[in-house]
């Protein structure tokens, strides 16, 4: 009996679009994380790992969605193919099984330690270019989306039953981040409190 294709996706802000990452993949279950991959204690990807059985696939956009650091990367696809289930990274067009080889452990190593180095450099040049824009007199920080009479605004209407999706296109920001500004508001004991029935779009 064939074993199943399980995608795994990791997304690390609500706003990425986690749908682009396995598109055309045939699956029969896809785990999604929204989070940082700093750390391997992400609850889809450890109920992946308690779920995937011998003979099934893990299919993976790329190493960087898996793990961020190259020890975490290898014990994770370690921890699977011991299980006996495969792991399929698309974008580097690998395959990782449980017939380990000097081959199959040097290419994981080699390309894992790849990505990590493209991200120490993305994010050298990142902080490269804050300080220089720091200089010019440039960077000022991230601002809020909303100013506080357009968030009291934003909490008011939705409060009145206005749809989501439309207060979103009018603000011009994403319909979550209409949701965290009713969630603040909510948190904040606001006369503008959000009920329940506030929810719907």
């Amino acid at each position: 009996m064939a074993g199943q294709r399980i995608g795994y996706v990791r997304v690390s802000t609500l706003d990425q679009n986690e749908q682009r990452q396995l598109e055309g993949q045939v699956l029969d279950r896809v785990f999604t994380d929204k989070a940082s991959g700093r750390d391997i204690a992400r609850p889809q990807l450890v109920e992946l790992v308690r779920f995937a059985r011998d003979g099934d696939t893990v299919v993976v956009h790329s190493m960087d969605r898996l793990a961020r650091n190259l020890d975490d990367l290898r014990s994770l696809v370690q921890k699977l193919t011991r299980k006996g289930v495969r792991v399929e990274f698309v974008k580097e067009g690998l395959v990782f099984t449980g017939e380990d080889s000097p081959m199959a452990n040097l290419m994981l190593s080699v390309m894992g330690a790849f990505a990590e180095f493209e991200r120490s450099l993305i994010k050298e040049r990142q902080r490269e270019g804050i300080a220089l824009a720091r200089q010019r007199g440039a960077y000022r920080g991230r601002k809020k989306t909303l100013s506080p009479e357009q968030a009291a605004d934003l909490v008011s209407r939705a409060t009145a039953g206005a749809s989501k999706s439309v207060l979103a296109r009018e603000y011009g920001i994403s319909r979550e981040t209409v949701y965290q500004y009713l969630r603040q508001a909510a948190l904040a004991g606001s006369p503008e409190k959000v009920p329940a029935s506030a929810e719907k779009v």
